[in-house]
């Protein structure tokens, strides 16, 4: 087999969700400021395939979560994965990097490993909240594995795999550089009036869930602070979706798009949010929050048995403390939310609290050196020269 021109790597992303299209988005800038003749195939969504990957097939198959989600799809997801893995192995590229998305991920992974190709993961499984076994399984898969957070790496490295922390990609985003002034003119709110920014999630079963709960906290919180407003950015393909559960009855109620929601962030005196990676972002934005999430009792009852963390926010994860107070199932509702919501909008010691800990936040996610896209271009690299002239890729 003839060696890979390093000049112009053929490189194969897979994505599955819209977070990790964004990191597969940062990964193809990140490599081709290193190698500009570089080639890219494979699975993506929307921000990827600005970047020029055309994809296999749409990345809204694969966006699923839940047991009770997946199930009528898994014949559907189960063909993706052998169309992917024979994919792979025809245009053989030179790296797959597989990017979060571990259900789907790792079936793929198996069924190309032998075939001569770098394998790196991005985005590490969450084992050090639940199934720690899955460290040593995806030990056998990869060569490489990027984390996001600083205390993945052992748990991976103690099995042979070697991993690296690159940083998390929010540290570099706009995210926390939004304008409020621009954004309550546009919207016609005065400078004292207080704003709630509310953040349902990004999935249909989400929103179905947590809008309508979301909506009545505002009505509470509307009781003891008339005057408040409320905006609710949301993603393209949910925005109908959302007008629809709001209806006509909730007026001082804005809903916009992902593009304004930094300055939506900036605007804002306190949020309302799912469990997510939304977190982080409020971390990274200094808007003190408060979390709420509603899943099916199926999958209800196999996280409690299987997750090994107290929280389920990254920020109090990393804090190891209830730092954003969280709401969740049968905790998740309008008289508990606002109740942990007023002290946040009327500022205080809960509110300078989590503007504290959010500095400690983006200092941790920071990376050691570069940007999360550079670091993680260079090790991806880095995996398709270490796999070619290793002679157990060859055989």
């Amino acid at each position: 087999m003839s060696e890979p021109d390093p000049n112009t790597p053929l490189v194969y992303l897979i994505a599955g969700e819209s977070s990790g299209d964004n990191l597969g988005a940062g990964l193809i800038d990140g490599i081709r400021a290193l190698r500009p003749g570089a080639r890219f195939t494979g699975v993506g969504g929307p921000a990827m395939q600005a970047k020029g990957l055309e994809s296999l097939f749409p990345m809204s198959d694969l966006s699923v979560m839940g047991v009770a989600e997946i199930i009528p799809r898994l014949r559907l997801l189960l063909r993706r994965i052998r169309q992917t893995a024979s994919h792979i192995r025809e245009v053989h590229p030179d790296v797959v990097v597989t990017i979060d998305s571990p259900d789907f991920s790792f079936r793929v992974a198996r069924r190309i490993k032998g075939h001569s190709i770098a394998l790196v993961h991005y985005v590490a499984p969450t084992v050090w909240a639940w199934r720690p076994k899955r460290a040593a399984k995806i030990a056998r898969l990869y060569d490489h594995l990027l984390t996001l957070f600083p205390f993945e790496p052992p748990y991976f490295e103690r099995e042979g795999l070697p991993s690296t922390f690159v940083g998390h990609p929010l540290i570099n985003s706009e995210i926390g550089s939004g304008d409020s002034d621009k954004f309550r003119a546009r919207y016609d709110l005065g400078n004292d009036m207080p704003v709630l920014c509310m953040l349902p999630g990004s999935r249909r079963s989400e929103i179905s869930r947590l809008l309508p709960v979301f909506l009545q906290t505002l009505d509470l919180l509307r009781r003891q602070v008339p005057e408040l407003h409320c905006v609710i950015p949301t993603v393209p393909h949910m925005e109908q979706d959302v007008r629809r559960i709001i209806g006509e009855t909730n007026g001082n109620t804005v809903v916009v798009d992902q593009g304004q929601k930094a300055d939506a962030f900036a605007a804002s005196n306190a949020a309302l949010a799912a469990s997510g990676t939304v977190a982080l972002e409020l971390a990274m934005a200094g808007l003190p929050g408060v979390i709420g999430y509603i899943t099916s009792a199926t999958t209800a009852m196999v996280a409690r048995h299987m997750i090994r963390v107290p929280y389920v926010s990254l920020v109090n994860i990393l804090c190891e403390k209830e730092v954003m107070p969280e709401r969740l199932q049968e905790h998740c509702t309008p008289d508990a939310l606002c109740a942990e919501l007023i002290p946040l909008l009327s500022g205080g010691q809960k509110r300078t609290d989590q503007l504290d800990a959010f500095r400690q936040v983006r200092g941790r996610l920071s990376p050691p050196d570069g940007t999360p896209d550079q670091i993680a271009a260079h090790h991806i690299l880095h995996a398709i020269k270490a796999h070619s002239k290793d002679p157990r890729s060859k055989a």
